[in-house]
């Protein structure tokens, strides 16, 4: 069992120097906190930058530092202050931030950025490939390093990696505008499981693969060559025991309280019918705190009977203060939070209390326990943590949380009041309903999401992904065991030598050659047809192309090369090189009948179009939008089957293509015909889609089947794709040499 390894863009302690002495001095909170469970004992290792950049660390203290970290068993990463405004305050502060949270006016799209970006996140990789080997569990995290996945996978192609994202990742229309797209999404494909906050942070990004890159999604595994990717939503939770245990201790009267508690209390004691309305963020663009500002305005010209009744409580914690936008913010803030108290505040009364700076642990659970409602409202938040901490210090069950239904947690926490930032009328209503809901009603509330919020807490969250990313590991290793390995095809190469009869099926499209958004220009070249006669022409051994093409196609291809050959899933054969003959009695009656539907569905999917063959039809979408596509195509399913009704038809799924056939003719029912007669002692077939599953199904349990890919299958063995199926190929050619 190897070591965990965890890389982010900060180590979780902070170091200190004073009079040439180093202290590295464990975080508090977030990821530091949520990873305890799994940074623990000698046998983990965190990687990141220290927070200190090249020229800020003295060289007689490089080694000093080195120990310090050691310590807490953490490895830094040496940067520069040129590297950390490129990779930091710019691509990762002023592009992805902005653009994963729909900012996409402040997003800045700076080469130089972009490639300062690149070379940080391989000095990350190459950090990371100092201190692992391939047993080893590695977790990256953050937007930060979303191409450490894939530079160490191309190093250690074996390791088990692991991303998290704690940002949402954004719709397919507002990725697709970053000029560097598919390079993002090729980084985090280097990792075996990638985890979001929520199910619409997991889809977004499915759909950006799929229509970006190409590639197959099922569920939410993505296969990619010769690996399948899963994507899944874990909602990080908070350290529910200290923020409720913290309340416990300041609610109990013997305890001495602090300077900001009395000053609460007195506030509290000579307006007892007053509420204390909390709003807790980062300074930051995301967290609508100028619409909060300007909504509670609006509550107050809207119900002016709650003047002097509610005081709003503003703490906004500084932060990135060297970007444009926040410096903006803050003057912006600042401004508004002036003009409302100077136009409604009276000599007892101040409507908005503000504090710019961060407070310490004790001085939040005051503001926690001390609130009768917590109100945040975020424009566009990956999870809003301080929604559960609020509920979880609530330790008497009252209080009330109204939560923009933008942020991640408010997807677990639907006992909240739920609204629209942007909504000033739904947000005066909440406020209202907040101030006036019962007691009952509060604790009500609260009781669910507080039983919720202390079983899923943040080490559950850790823990749960860590579970999963081995778990996905140890099915990728399972499935390995039916890939047809060298030794697996040696063994098979003996007993093809051995055979005294053979039989082959070899499938076309997406086995011995790749698709083609046009069918009609996927012609067989040299190579393909030089490695079909050498096999065509061994001794006992018989070989059937099977397709699903059409004869006039196939005949043009191959009939002068005089192979077997059997088409449009086993209506027609033809042997050595014989006009093409019918296997199956079948109509084309019904195709008048189908041909207007499918012509329906032509006109309104840009991309698509029918092929025609003798007696079935084709509608291929392999050159429309991926999901519009796929969308397209269960429609049509469902409109076809209900048409077709009792006749004898069937629509099959092929790859990104429907077609409607004849119910009794299939690759399998011509495959068992072709071993009438002979007393074949070796049997082979190979395809990719599930055409050929009638084939794997049908054939002998001897047969040897093989898949091209790594959907469920019926076939014994799989390649990962089809570039591997003419090597293999090539081993039969040479059988007899």
């Amino acid at each position: 069992m190897g070591k965990t390894v965890i890389i982010s863009n900060r180590l979780p302690v902070q170091l200190q120097i004073s009079n040439g002495s180093i202290e590295a001095i464990p975080s508090v909170g977030g990821l530091a906190t949520g990873m305890k469970s799994v940074h623990s004992g000698g046998d983990s290792l965190w990687i990141g930058w220290s927070g200190l950049t090249t020229e800020e660390i003295p060289i007689e203290l490089e080694d000093k530092i080195d120990k310090a970290l050691k310590k807490h068993g953490c490895s830094k990463v040496q940067l520069s202050n040129e590297e950390v405004n490129g990779f930091y305050f710019g691509f990762s502060n002023r592009t992805i931030w902005p653009l994963f949270h729909y900012f996409l006016e402040y997003s800045e799209f700076e080469l130089p950025n972009w490639q300062v970006y690149k070379q940080v996140n391989q000095k990350f990789a190459d950090a990371l490939l100092e201190h692992v080997s391939d047993e080893d569990t590695v977790w990256v995290h953050d937007y930060q390093l979303m191409l450490v996945p894939q530079m160490v996978r191309v190093k250690r192609p074996n390791i088990a990696i692991g991303f998290f994202l704690h940002i949402p990742f954004p719709s397919y229309e507002i990725f697709r505008t970053l000029p560097w797209r598919e390079e993002i999404l090729e980084g985090l494909l280097g990792s075996d499981l990638i985890g979001f906050h929520t199910y619409d942070y997991e889809r977004h990004f499915l759909s950006s693969v799929r229509r970006l890159l190409g590639l197959e999604v099922h569920f939410n595994d993505i296969i990619k060559e010769n690996r399948i990717i899963k994507a899944d939503s874990f909602p990080m939770g908070i350290d529910y025991k200290k923020f409720n245990e913290a309340a416990k201790v300041q609610a109990d009267t013997d305890t001495e309280q602090s300077d900001l508690q009395r000053r609460l209390n007195i506030h509290k004691e000579s307006t007892p019918d007053a509420k204390l309305i909390l709003s807790i963020d980062r300074l930051d663009y995301t967290k609508g705190i100028a619409k909060r500002l300007n909504a509670y305005k609006y509550f107050l010209d809207k119900y002016p009977e709650y003047r002097e009744k509610v005081r709003l409580i503003v703490l906004a914690v500084p932060s990135r203060s060297k970007v444009p936008q926040y410096r903006l913010l803050k003057k912006e803030v600042d401004e508004l939070v002036g003009r409302i108290n100077g136009e409604l505040a009276t000599v007892s009364w101040t409507p908005i209390w503000y504090f710019y700076r961060s407070v310490p642990f004790e001085s939040l659970i005051d503001l926690y326990t001390s609130s009768d409602i917590a109100w945040l409202t975020p424009i566009r938040d990956g999870m809003n943590l301080v929604a559960k901490e609020y509920v979880a210090s609530r330790v008497d069950g009252s209080g009330v949380l109204i939560l923009s239904e933008m942020a991640g947690s408010a997807k677990e926490m639907n006992e909240a009041i739920l609204i629209n930032p942007n909504n000033f009328e739904q947000i005066a209503c909440a406020l209202y309903k907040a101030i006036n809901m019962p007691v009952e009603e509060q604790k009500r509330r609260n009781q669910l999401l507080q039983h919720r919020l202390k079983r899923y807490n943040v080490e559950k969250w850790a823990n749960d992904f860590m579970e999963s990313l081995v778990n996905h590991k140890k099915l990728d290793d399972t499935n390995v065991s039916k890939k047809l390995t060298s030794g697996r095809w040696n063994g098979i190469i003996k007993e093809f030598k051995a055979a005294q009869r053979k039989l082959l099926f070899l499938d076309y499209d997406g086995t011995l050659v790749n698709f083609h958004p046009d069918p009609q220009k996927v012609t067989p070249d040299e190579s393909l047809l030089e490695l079909l006669d050498q096999i065509a022409h061994l001794e006992n051994t018989d070989m059937y192309l099977i397709s699903g093409r059409d004869k006039q196609t196939f005949g043009r291809w191959f009939l002068p090369k005089k192979y077997n050959m059997i088409v449009e899933h086993g209506v027609w054969l033809s042997r050595d090189g014989e006009d093409f003959r019918m296997l199956e009695n079948v109509n084309n009656n019904w195709m008048a009948k189908i041909r207007p539907v499918l012509e329906s569905f032509v006109d309104r999917t840009p991309g698509s179009f029918i092929e025609e063959k003798n007696y079935s039809l084709a509608w291929h979408y392999r050159n429309t939008d991926v999901d519009f596509g796929n969308l397209r195509a269960n429609e049509l399913t469902t409109v076809l089957t209900s048409l077709i009704g009792t006749d004898d038809l069937s629509v099959m799924q092929g790859n990104k293509v429907l077609e409607i056939k004849s119910s009794n003719v299939n690759k399998g029912r011509a495959a068992v015909r072709m071993m009438n007669g002979d007393n074949y002692d070796f049997i082979f077939a190979i395809g990719d889609d599930w055409t050929d599953e009638f084939m794997f199904q049908e054939l002998p349990q001897s047969a040897v089947t093989v898949k091209v890919g790594r959907q469920k299958t019926a076939a014994k063995y799989f390649i990962d794709s089809n570039k591997d199926v003419r090597h293999l190929l090539r081993r039969f050619s040479e059988s007899e040499t």
